[in-house]
């Protein structure tokens, strides 16, 4: 594992009332992997990643990352450590009066890189990140995306071994935030970069997690492969961000009783891109319209949903109802819409 966090809590006291920021929390994150952590905020994510490299100081428990013990580590030793855990900010968090090139040239001074390797390694990280025409350049000058990119090379300079991203796309733009979840991609991917995000977007998740923790009220309550998260969602707080992306809701006008019903249809894996619609038009004796559906593809698999709106005999649903929930790989979805 790359980092193991083993019992881990934090309190604080403000005006003599105590806050519990983080619960008794214990979590493994492999190497190589990128594991997100999503929460609304006070949930507990961003005190939980700045436990990771001891930006805070646990209350209790134990921090391991790449086999050492960061709390029996002297100050000196640990200043070293962090030095191989490299943290992306919300807000880039650049220096204004340098240029790119001295934003990065900073990083590698206060680490004693080797003076002759710094212009080429400067050179090297800006090619990864696209901005090789920006050296020269101040941050005021640069969008958002490109401030986001330099903080990126910045995480890089020294070679770390984890990454971690605090909110890292939330003041981005749609468009951008796609470009900068493909760069991290392919970081992680070429480099076996372990990267812990944290977000409050289900879109980030699903874009380049492997897993998910989701958190609230200071704790983790559900935690899997992201696939399995947006496919069966537990947790009343998991459900919801999922919600949120699929944002299926009966429209109005239809109106609900015996012989007339909403229901949503889940496809898992292959089944998403069958024809399944069509069966049921042919077996069936009832009125069906389609009033949402969509496809994702996570971890390069494809999650479907379908909300259909059927009329007709009482008896005649409920036998089209049971076909469903007999089908291989298909299941109705109690997260959207209306199902008994």
């Amino acid at each position: 594992m790359a980092i193991e966090i083993t019992d881990v809590s934090k309190e604080y006291f403000v005006k003599g009332k105590r806050i519990e920021a983080l619960k008794k929390t214990t979590l493994s994150i492999r190497e190589g992997e990128i594991f997100g952590l999503i929460g609304f905020s006070g949930a507990g994510k961003s005190t939980l990643l700045r436990l990771i490299n001891l930006l805070e100081q646990p209350t209790t428990g134990n921090i391991n990352v790449n086999g050492t013990d960061l709390g029996k580590l002297a100050e000196r030793d640990l200043r070293a450590k962090r030095q191989k855990i490299g943290m992306i900010f919300q807000q880039f968090n650049l220096i204004e009066t340098k240029t790119v090139y001295q934003n990065i040239e900073f990083v590698l001074k206060a680490s004693s890189y080797d003076k002759k390797k710094v212009p080429s390694r400067i050179e090297e990280l800006l090619s990864l990140v696209g901005l090789s025409d920006k050296m020269d350049s101040y941050p005021k000058n640069l969008s958002g995306g490109q401030k986001q990119r330099v903080g990126i090379a910045r995480a890089l300079a020294n070679e770390p071994e984890v990454l971690l991203c605090d909110e890292a796309t939330s003041a981005l733009d749609p468009d951008t935030t796609k470009t900068i979840l493909k760069l991290l991609k392919k970081i992680n991917k070429e480099f076996g970069i372990t990267i812990v995000l944290i977000t409050h977007e289900m879109e980030v998740i699903k874009e380049v997690a492997d897993r998910v923790g989701v958190m609230t009220a200071g704790e983790i309550v559900e935690m899997d492969d992201v696939y399995a998260v947006f496919s069966h969602p537990e947790h009343k707080v998991t459900k919801g961000f999922v919600q949120d992306i699929y944002d299926f809701t009966i429209p109005p006008h239809i109106e609900l009783n015996s012989e007339s019903e909403v229901i949503t249809i889940k496809f898992l894996n292959e089944h998403a891109e069958a024809n399944y619609v069509n069966q049921l038009y042919r077996h069936f004796d009832c009125d069906i319209s389609i009033l949402n559906g969509r496809i994702e593809y996570i971890q390069d698999m494809p999650l479907g949903f379908l909300m259909l709106h059927i009329k007709g005999r009482q008896e005649e649903i409920a036998r089209l109802k049971q076909f469903i929930d007999d089908s291989k790989g298909i299941e109705r979805a109690e997260i959207y819409g209306k199902i008994d």
